[in-house]
């Protein structure tokens, strides 16, 4: 019997571990031939094998992406994601508070409210959100997307940050109400820091998104000089249709921010996660 449950361990092991290795495999060959088409000369992408190797480093299409309005788009991105992320994670924070700790008569009545907004589709208010910006004087700024970006993102940041403050002890509150501390004052110095992971994963979460939005990009702004890094690639490909190095260079570009961040990130991802998850 023992024999037999060794041997089920290591199938089981060796299952795992080549289906593992499968997706590791497929999830790296749409990377590994986008990195590989943008040090190929179009000639030689059409000519060659899609995965072969290029027979030398063509880094023309680099310097042509970077010479160009590229740095434009970046900047525009970055903005952006900065001002959403920062008021984004703190409209959350705020919120989250009393929703998970304070009694009150409209208490689940919002929450509810909220999580159903985590339904409503995005396409469908394009249009209105659109005429908004038009009569408001946003349309075709970067700070037509800041609103969008915010209240799209917000429910779900609600709704994580929630149960994480719900899992934390209330013996914390009830101490530092004996010691006088207030409501804002237990907000900012107990709450808040303890809700750090759950920040972290969220802000590494909603930069993805935000990141690579593009709908309200494209709908939101007209000029150049006003577009996001999603609509670089957009725009890219429409100007070098048949170029495919050229676009694959773009993309890598406009995924390069997002790779280091979660490297540097990674940690304080899994770390967030996994308290959500002890706390849920």
């Amino acid at each position: 019997m023992k024999e037999e449950s060794k041997v089920k361990k290591i199938t089981v092991k060796l299952v795992v571990w080549a289906l593992v290795l499968f997706w590791c495999v497929v999830s790296f060959l749409p990377f590994f031939f986008m990195v590989m088409a943008t040090f190929k000369e179009q000639f030689e992408l059409l000519m060659g094998g899609v995965f072969k190797l290029p027979e030398k480093l063509y880094l023309d299409n680099y310097i042509e992406v970077f010479t160009g309005n590229i740095w434009n788009y970046l900047k525009n991105s970055v903005i952006v994601l900065v001002i959403s992320l920062t008021v984004l994670l703190f409209i959350s924070a705020c919120a989250s508070y009393p929703l998970s700790r304070f009694k009150f008569k409209l208490n689940k009545p919002i929450y509810s409210l909220i999580v159903a907004c985590m339904s409503v589709p995005i396409h469908v208010t394009l249009l209105p959100i659109f005429l908004m910006a038009v009569r408001t004087n946003f349309y075709d700024s970067i700070w037509a997307l800041i609103g969008p970006y915010i209240a799209f993102n917000l429910p779900i940041s609600i709704f994580i940050l929630v149960t994480f403050m719900q899992g934390i002890p209330k013996e914390l509150e009830e101490a530092a109400e004996i010691d006088g501390c207030g409501k804002y004052r237990m907000f900012w110095s107990i709450m808040f820091p303890l809700v750090k992971p759950g920040l972290a994963t969220l802000a590494i979460y909603n930069s993805v998104n935000m990141w690579n939005e593009f709908s309200f990009a494209l709908t939101l702004t007209q000029s150049a000089e006003n577009r996001t890094l999603p609509l670089a690639i957009w725009e890219y490909q429409g100007q070098y249709a048949m170029n495919v190095p050229m676009i694959m260079t773009v993309l890598v570009v406009s995924v390069l921010p997002m790779i280091i961040a979660f490297i540097f990130g990674q940690d304080k991802l899994i770390k967030g996660m996994m308290a959500g998850a002890v706390k849920g």
